[in-house]
């Protein structure tokens, strides 16, 4: 087990009554259902969304699973032996017949190396400094030098003129989710090299795409982790995701997304004022989770 996921130390349970926790998963329920709603319809209409559709089809995870409300580790519900949760995976028996809690130790158990790297990926990102001079180029390095593009959208300067920004600024990808879609040409300007054994090592709060992965986390999880931090882990993946296509090259006007310039000194500042609070919202996010799955965290441990 690696020092930067430790064994968390026994805590007191916290033992929430019938009605609280139901009235708590129906908040949930509601929540998920207002968040997801378009993309609901839209599915039902057999509509694309070239933005929000990324939410669902690249993390792979339905409406219905952001429905499902969990309390997180240590957290034991009363009165629930009746209730779907008894059949879900990682809930066991609780201090009581009637009882469940999210199981914890069963979850490392059974997947120790996806605990050690969660763990490990949460708290190095956030005890590094954020690198906040990339400027959204993974999306414009994805489409360098290439006539077939992943999304249908035009881009809004052309083939030449997004070649011409990648060639007149430096790459400095850190995600390698990010950058194993760069095309042939683009990958070999790019600053460092990510790979999935370096990912621990590079993942960095200024990243966009760390941020919107923090829900990716927050997910694999399960009921580790309470439903409102996993509600809060996607609207903040949804936030990023605007930005994300709002700096990228293609031309989103028709679909609402005016575009932040990356390309101009305005632009630019824009993209790092909020790549900044982005970094804030998901360093706050990771803490909170750690908290809620491992209970009070050690301060100075390692970084990589």
């Amino acid at each position: 087990m690696s020092p930067l996921a430790p064994v968390a130390p026994a805590r007191p349970v916290v033992r929430l009554e019938r009605d609280d926790w139901r009235a708590r998963a129906q908040a949930h329920a509601d929540r998920a259902d207002a968040l997801t709603a378009d993309h609901r319809a839209r599915a039902a209409r057999g509509e694309k969304h070239p933005v929000w559709d990324f939410l669902f089809t690249y993390y792979g995870y339905k409406p219905a699973l952001l429905r499902r409300w969990h309390p997180g580790a240590g957290v034991e519900l009363a009165d629930a032996a009746d209730d779907a949760r008894a059949g879900w995976r990682w809930y066991r028996r609780g201090s009581s017949p009637d009882a469940l809690i999210p199981d914890a130790e069963a979850f490392a158990a059974e997947k120790p190396q996806l605990a050690d790297l969660i763990a490990r990926i949460l708290r190095s990102t956030a005890a590094r400094p954020g690198r906040f001079g990339c400027f959204g180029l993974h999306e414009w390095a994805m489409v360098y030098r290439q006539d077939a593009h992943r999304h249908p959208q035009p881009l809004r300067l052309g083939q030449e003129g997004t070649d011409r920004v990648v060639e007149t600024h430096d790459l400095r990808c850190t995600h390698i989710d990010a950058f194993r879609f760069f095309t042939p040409d683009a990958a070999p300007r790019n600053e460092l090299t990510p790979t999935r054994e370096t990912q621990p090592l590079l993942e960095q709060p200024g990243c966009l795409h760390a941020g919107m992965d923090v829900y990716k986390w927050a997910v694999k999880l399960g009921p580790l982790v309470p439903g409102e931090l996993l509600l809060d882990a996607f609207e903040l993946a949804r936030d990023i995701r605007r930005l994300d296509m709002e700096a990228a090259p293609y031309d989103l006007r028709e679909w609402g997304f005016e575009p932040v310039r990356i390309e101009t000194p305005e632009g630019k500042a824009e993209y790092v004022r909020r790549q900044r609070a982005f970094a804030e919202r998901a360093n706050r996010l990771r803490a909170a989770i750690l908290e809620a799955w491992q209970g009070p965290q050690p301060t100075g441990t390692a970084t990589d």
